[in-house]
């Protein structure tokens, strides 16, 4: 009698789903626990068997061939009349959870939109300073900023505006003018190409598709840079379209850059290429003579304003910069910059040489023109020696100084090295060499003949070298 009382308590003791799950987690890990298994419910417990259930056949199967032998094992160690376990589908529990996780991504919208926003602002590169009042035209580039302000305006009729130019032409000024002017009016969406794509990927990664087509689609002027980094993107490209043929059809304003016309693009969509030719077509040629003055006319004064007036480059220094830098406005501003870093450095207005030398990366006669043999040469005619008792061995007080001083000049208007510099004087030591330029450093410090005299053969050295190209 004693006994089957006993067995009736341990059938009545049922097992707590609330340990088991614990003891799951601790065996599986909390990833796939938290992946997989948190999923089960406990629905009902019988003589020899549980009833659990999930929210989807596929969830089920999964956890039928993979773990359901463990968690029987888990379960017969709290009681051992378990003989088995049940997995059902219950699909009320799926419509429950499908509402409860529309609930929360309903409360998360708002937050989730802000994320992309919150992005893309950071890249949305409208700055302040790049405005039309600033932008310095001259022939190579007044009929695309005619353009541009007409769209600033809200005056014209072509849809896209397509830029093109090289590096540093101006493309992102006007791209960035047109936005500043109209974002407070407009819904503006500027981004670079490289940009949107990286946008593109994380949302495909993140499964928030949906809303970045609503977001880049709402825009009511959309301004894209460097579309020549879209090459080869099919995915992207793709995307690209549909997002420019939604922004047409809603009536907005598309403006592209890109450093070649369209039918010149490599690996773009013939279909796209075609839509950027439907629209006007504009290109900015390399900047002439009188547009590079003007720019660094304009430069010059912002940068004393900038600095108090501590800034002073000669008119002669302007002339040189405007004739020489010809590749790009970027390039002729930079090399502005330089200039003017040298003469707050030093404190002092630079000369056509020390330019020269600042700049020697930058000139049409750079430094790989000059040769050792024309240093050499310049050096021993400006001393009244001859290369043979420059380059001797001999140590005599009137070829030390010339030796140097050429030695010191290879150093600062060439690339090469300092074995390479040793070898070219009579296969000295690299040692030599740099005792001669220390030598010629340190006197230079008290000896103003010597500066002058240095001087005066940078000059000689860089003109004969300019002078031979021509």
């Amino acid at each position: 009698m004693e006994s089957k009382n006993i067995l009736k308590t341990e059938q009545a003791i049922k097992i707590s789903w609330k340990k088991i799950q614990s003891e799951m987690k601790e065996k599986f890990g909390k990833d796939i626990y938290d992946s997989w298994l948190r999923k089960i419910s406990f629905e009902e417990e019988f003589n020899n068997y549980i009833l659990l259930s999930v929210t989807t056949r596929f969830i089920r199967d999964w956890i039928t061939s993979r773990y359901l032998d463990q968690i029987l094992t888990i379960v017969r160690a709290h009681k051992s009349e378990i003989s088995r376990i049940e997995l059902s589908v219950n699909e009320e529990q799926n419509i429950e959870e499908v509402k409860k996780e529309n609930n929360k991504k309903e409360d998360n919208t708002s937050s989730n939109i802000s994320f992309i926003k919150d992005y893309v602002f950071q890249y949305n590169r409208i700055d302040p300073n790049k405005n039309f009042e600033n932008f310095i035209t001259g022939s190579s580039n007044r009929l695309a900023f005619e353009a541009s302000k007409k769209i600033s305006f809200r005056s014209s009729h072509y849809n896209p505006l397509y830029i093109y130019g090289g590096v540093g032409m101006g493309k992102t000024h006007l791209l960035n003018a047109i936005g500043l002017k109209l974002k407070e009016e407009s819904k503006v969406m500027l981004i670079s190409a490289e940009r949107f794509m990286y946008q593109f990927v994380k949302s495909i990664k993140s499964n928030e598709m949906v809303k970045f087509k609503d977001y880049f689609r709402n825009a009511d002027f959309f301004l894209i840079d460097d579309i020549q980094f879209m090459n080869g993107k099919e995915a992207m490209q793709e995307e690209f379209f549909h997002t420019f043929n939604a922004l047409l059809d809603k009536g907005s304003q598309i403006i592209i850059s890109g450093d070649r016309p369209p039918n010149k693009l490599n690996r773009i969509q013939e279909r796209i290429k075609s839509r950027f030719s439907g629209g006007l077509v504009i290109d900015i040629q390399p900047p002439d003579y009188e547009l590079r003055y003007k720019i660094i006319k304009s430069k010059t004064e912002e940068l004393k304003n900038y600095y108090s007036n501590q800034v002073n480059i000669s008119e002669e220094i302007q002339l040189f910069l405007s004739k020489e830098i010809k590749n790009s406005i970027r390039e002729l501003v930079g090399a502005l910059n330089r200039i003017v870093s040298f003469s707050r450095i030093y404190n002092k207005t630079p000369n056509i040489s020390e330019t020269k030398i600042v700049l020697k990366d930058l000139l049409n006669f750079s430094e790989n023109k000059v040769t050792v043999d024309l240093i050499q040469s310049q050096v021993c005619k400006f001393f009244k020696i001859s290369k043979t008792e420059m380059l001797s061995s001999r140590r005599s007080r009137y070829l030390v100084r010339p030796r140097q001083t050429a030695i010191y000049l290879t150093k600062l208007l060439t690339s090469k090295s300092l074995p390479e510099i040793g070898r070219d004087f009579s296969n000295r030591d690299h040692t030599t060499v740099i005792h001669s330029i220390k030598t010629i450093e340190k006197i230079k410090q008290n000896d103003t003949e010597l500066c002058n005299n240095i001087d005066t053969l940078k000059n000689q050295i860089l003109y004969n070298n300019q002078n031979n190209e021509i």
